[in-house]
């Protein structure tokens, strides 16, 4: 069972994480059913994955701040703001994990997910990307979707898996995780297989009033 939420922190949680940012000028954006139809499919394959292709948690947006990708999305999508130490050490600060509507207040309890894990971007196009392409990836902070701050066991329970496979413990956030998903897809032009579609499509007809807004990466 998810943590009770207080009041007060749900809001901020609200505040700080809203479900669709407003759009910037040269996104695209489409309802949830049309995004999943421009899709491209084919077939997945995980063969020569290997996690170390992916360079991640490089040293983030600003090189200067001693802080690594995953430190930066920590402090990004903070509700309260960590203390900030040597080496880029947080302690404090509360954050609201969207997956599983729990409140945590220990940045140690928290995984930084691909919104689309790195072996689902592999099997989807990513193993014909160069090093480069797939390091840029793995740290993408261009989009709020792309790497989000959640509490540890919901990430290793949704582990590789596409939508077909996994979900987010909180049901009511379904809606948006899809749109998340189907977005940075489109986002890295990454593809699906017939089956991931299908779930996709499902799970479209029932949110028929979201959008999907993404911004293409270089």
């Amino acid at each position: 069972m998810a943590n009770p939420v207080p009041r007060g922190l749900a809001a901020a949680a609200l505040a700080a994480l809203p479900v669709f940012s407003p759009p910037p000028a040269h996104a695209a954006e489409m309802p949830l059913a049309d995004a999943v139809a421009s899709l491209p499919m084919a077939l997945e394959s995980r063969d020569g994955y290997d996690r170390n292709k992916f360079r991640h948690w490089n040293t983030g947006n600003d090189p200067a701040d001693g802080c690594n990708t995953r430190a930066e999305v920590l402090l990004h999508e903070a509700i309260d703001p960590p203390t900030v130490s040597v080496g880029c050490r947080l302690t404090g600060g509360s954050w609201f994990s969207y997956y599983d509507a729990t409140a945590v207040t220990s940045a140690s309890s928290l995984d930084v997910d691909h919104m689309v894990p790195l072996a689902e971007a592999w099997d989807s196009g990513a193993s014909d990307w160069t090093s480069q392409r797939r390091e840029a990836y793995a740290n993408d902070q261009g989009a709020e979707a792309s790497l989000v701050a959640v509490t540890a066991r919901s990430n290793r329970s949704k582990a590789d898996q596409d939508p077909a496979q996994w979900m987010p413990p909180a049901a009511e956030v379904h809606c948006r995780y899809v749109a998340e998903w189907v977005g940075t897809k489109l986002r890295w032009g990454l593809t699906v297989d017939d089956v991931e579609l299908a779930a996709l499509k499902g799970a479209a007809a029932s949110c028929p009033e979201v959008t999907v807004t993404y911004d293409p990466a270089l």
